[in-house]
């Protein structure tokens, strides 16, 4: 051994000429022990190598090997880049003979840091060699008088440049059996934390270790820190309920434990919407827990219905139904908590409570019902079901007298603002009473911008409509006979196809003068009637092109032809497209519409037509386009039964 054996090895100690050669690196790695041990007491590994593959020993005259900096004998004290020592390698891939044999030879070796402070220890840790582990304690016993001291300060809770110990680096890397051999000689270290105030527990948790979890819980002392003020618990409920489960039969008192923002681990779980898991800590926490507010002062119940998981909501609600009544800093339960953010299953649930039904028309500190919140949000599906429920009261006024119609002015969505107001309409829901020459339009959207912007593309849209239409004049279907005629003249399906070509051309150029117009004429009042006109012009002359479509099909195929299915299908494929279409742009159900257009609550037609002047034209050219659209579709069907009429006739 040399004499610096037994005491701990600074950087002067081991000086940058001291790096490690090559041959006895790999040796090192690959656990070749005899051939490292060799080479420590002759000439290098290179010598040993050569005397086992029959070539002469190098001799000290000989030039180094390009790369090294050492003598003609290898050194326990040569290092890496890292100045990684020759046990750190061997630690590190798990040699334990090699680590022993080199521990014996230079027990100074068991007590050296690399660059970022990482020991043997920490490097068999990483890798989760728990032979490697118990060989350097052993040694490291064996080399000092007063071991038990010596381990524990100078090895065991030795800690690396991230203030991490050997049972930091194992737990953060899973490895179970390695957490289990360093709890055995040292179960104190689990009560430290890292540079990060991090615990071995937390690290465990995250590494998703179980076994390593359960080797930890074996020390009562354990600390469960965790970054930003959380627990070993916080981390759980992401991972496992049966790791949650171990923790709180630990310690049950985890589940009260509160982080930086002042969640608990519940709240954590609740967002999650695991119900396993929320179960497993309201089984073993304490009743408070479900009670526990947040720095806004959401509970458990308020993340539940704020992430829309329904099934967590009923389950927090099943253990304790009091909880419902928890308000946060703004005063809001979790309804309305679910409504702003469009959450409508929770809100059925609510709805279809009796002991809930409390709750619909219950006001925040500023005066909002969760019809309110839905309507500014813009959530129609929640304020559907909260006007279908019938047991909201749509008049109520907030503290700044608005009603729940008032705040469709808040929306900055055009299609939005249309359908909420058709849809307060059909359950007669009340603006504040004001002046009418103080209301104001609705200024959401610069619809201006976007007309003009839309004028541009349907405008290029037509014209290629209309040359399409206009070059299939003169492709006729059957092509033409020697006199120049197109051979199916006379034709009944022909003249159909013809007829509706020509309608295809025909709109769609009336189509494009009307938006080039509009667009020259931007400022003008009649600029959006003229859009719109242009609007059902182009969407009849596609139409009018499908239909034309088929005509010449029909005209040219016989009843056996495979594309009198074709045509099936696209006809099939129409309707689908127009009911989407239908749907899509609904601003609302048809008896919305209906009452919107012809109801006899003129006072609230005037209402809208003032503030809101495009939710009537919109709504009649929806109306329109359902009766032009089904008339396309009848139009289709009776062009297919006519056909199959004239081929049987033929």
């Amino acid at each position: 051994m040399e004499s610096a054996q037994g005491q701990a090895i600074s950087k002067d100690e081991l000086p940058d000429c001291m790096f490690m050669c090559s041959e006895l690196y790999i040796a090192a790695f690959e656990g070749r022990t005899e051939e490292v041990l060799i080479g420590l007491q002759t000439g290098g590994v290179h010598t040993a190598t050569a005397a086992r593959n029959g070539r002469r020993r190098p001799s000290p005259g000989d030039a180094t090997p390009t790369g090294t900096q050492h003598g003609p004998c290898c050194s326990t004290r040569e290092v890496t880049a890292d100045r990684s020592t020759l046990l750190h390698i061997a630690a590190g891939q798990g040699h334990r003979d090699l680590v022993t044999e080199v521990g014996l030879r230079d027990g100074a070796l068991l007590f050296a840091a690399n660059s970022s402070l990482d020991t043997p220890l920490h490097c068999a840790a990483r890798s989760g060699h728990a032979g490697a582990i118990e060989a350097i304690v052993r040694l490291a016993r064996r080399d000092v008088d007063d071991a038990d001291r010596r381990l524990r300060e100078e090895l065991l809770g030795r800690r690396n440049r991230g203030g991490d110990t050997a049972l930091h680096v194992a737990a953060r890397h899973g490895h179970g059996e390695a957490v289990e051999a360093l709890m055995k000689l040292a179960p104190e270290l689990a009560a430290g934390v890292n540079g990060a105030a991090v615990s071995p527990l937390y690290l465990a948790v995250m590494s998703r270790s179980v076994r390593a979890v359960e080797a930890i819980l074996g020390y009562r002392d354990a600390s469960a820190a965790g970054p930003m003020s959380q627990n070993a618990l916080h981390a759980a409920v992401f991972q496992s309920s049966e790791m949650v489960s171990l923790l709180l039969r630990w310690k049950p008192r985890l589940a009260t434990d509160l982080d930086g923002q002042k969640s608990s681990p519940l709240h954590f779980a609740s967002s999650d919407g695991d119900c396993a898991i929320i179960k497993e800590i309201l089984t073993y926490a304490p009743p408070s827990t479900a009670y526990l507010q947040d720095r806004e002062g959401h509970s458990a119940l308020h993340a539940a219905a704020l992430m829309g998981n329904g099934p967590a909501v009923k389950l927090l609600l099943q253990f304790y139904p009091a909880s419902a009544d928890i308000r946060d800093n703004q005063g809001r339960s979790f309804l309305h908590a679910a409504a702003l953010r469009g959450h409508s299953s929770i809100v059925s649930y609510v709805i279809k409570n009796r002991m809930l039904e409390n709750l619909l028309n219950v006001q925040d500190q500023e005066g909002n019902t969760a019809l309110h919140l839905a309507v500014q949000a813009g959530e129609y599906r929640v304020v559907s079901k909260l006007l279908s429920s019938g047991k909201m009261q749509v008049h109520i006024m907030n503290n700044e007298g608005c009603t729940p119609s008032d705040q469709i002015e808040n929306s900055t969505s055009f299609y939005s603002m249309v359908r909420l107001v058709v849809m307060l309409n059909v359950y007669q829901a009340q603006f504040r009473p004001q002046r009418q020459d103080h209301v104001e339009k609705w200024a959401g959207q610069d619809l201006v911008k976007w007309r003009l912007a839309t004028s541009k593309n349907l405008a290029i849209v037509s014209t290629l409509v209309a040359t399409v239409a206009f070059s299939a004049a003169f492709n006729v279907p059957g092509s033409y006979g020697s006199d120049g005629k197109a051979t199916l003249n006379g034709n009944r399906m022909y003249n159909a196809f013809l007829v509706l070509d020509t309608i295809a051309v025909t709109t769609a150029v009336v189509a494009t003068i009307l938006l080039v117009y509009g667009r020259a004429s931007s400022r003008s009042h009649h600029s959006w009637l003229d859009f719109i006109i242009s609007m059902h012009f182009l969407w009849l002359s596609l139409l009018s092109m499908m239909l034309g479509f088929f005509a010449a099909i029909a005209a040219t195929s016989d009843k056996n032809s495979t594309l009198i299915a074709l045509v099936r299908l696209i006809y099939s494929g129409l309707y689908v497209l127009t009911l989407l279409l239908t749907i899509l742009g609904s601003p609302g159900t048809l008896r919305g519409v209906l009452r919107l257009l012809f109801g006899r609550k003129q006072h609230l037609k005037r209402r809208i037509n003032r503030q809101y002047p495009f939710v009537v034209i919109y709504a009649f050219n929806m109306l329109l386009f359902v009766v032009i659209s089904n008339v396309a579709i009848a139009a289709v069907e009776t062009i297919g039964s006519v056909s199959t009429s004239s081929r049987n006739h033929v």
